[in-house]
């Protein structure tokens, strides 16, 4: 991908995800791939709604910083994912209210109760609590790597996608789902044999 392209497509997301308030403040972080090796990912301790496409950093997949700034301190995990997923080009964390109220609880997200939630989410596991930034999270959420979501517990929500609209859908999907379960408490979720045939649409 075009640098200058992905920078403003970085960004961009950044501040989607910001007005959705999917991510407040100086919260979380959010990366896009440029090509085999390399990804930019944004600036450590920086408000995502305002960040600009010259404040995001670029890095390589072994962890060399390529460009000015401090990335952030969690770049490890989204190392990871890029490297079990050739097919994903855009990671998204942020610390949604209902996401990390119900992994605050240890309660995991029931994707079955709807149809969105299953074709776009899938299982969602989550991910042991670890030092924010740690080698020991970023094993963590590798465990987890093929999964489109997940919840790290007492932390916030990861997603992933072939491209940066699909990482957004995600948590914006994640979000919706964590809110209406804790509206419908204990709901059924969909058979299971639909559940199923969603899976192979």
């Amino acid at each position: 991908m075009n640098e200058e392209f992905a920078r403003k497509e970085l960004t961009a997301l950044c501040k989607r995800l910001y007005d959705r308030n999917l991510t407040v403040s100086a919260g979380g972080n959010m990366s896009i791939r440029l090509n085999n090796t390399e990804f930019l990912i944004t600036p450590s301790g920086r408000n995502k709604g305002s960040l600009i496409p010259e404040d995001l950093i670029k890095m390589d997949l072994k962890g060399n910083i390529l460009s000015e700034g401090k990335p952030s301190i969690e770049r490890e995990f989204h190392i990871a994912i890029y490297k079990d997923n050739p097919e994903t080009n855009a990671v998204v964390h942020c610390h949604p209210l209902y996401c990390t109220a119900l992994a605050v609880k240890g309660e995991n997200i029931r994707s079955g109760l709807t149809p969105e939630g299953v074709i776009l989410l899938g299982e969602v596991p989550m991910v042991d609590y670890f030092t924010p930034g740690s080698k020991e999270l970023a094993k963590a959420v590798k465990a987890h790597s093929k999964s489109k979501a997940m919840l790290m517990k007492r932390h916030g929500a990861i997603t992933q996608g072939k491209t940066s609209e699909e990482a957004f859908n995600r948590m914006e999907e994640l979000e919706f789902q964590a809110k209406l379960q804790m509206l419908v408490n204990n709901a059924e979720e969909l058979p299971p044999q639909e559940i199923d045939k969603l899976k192979r649409l």
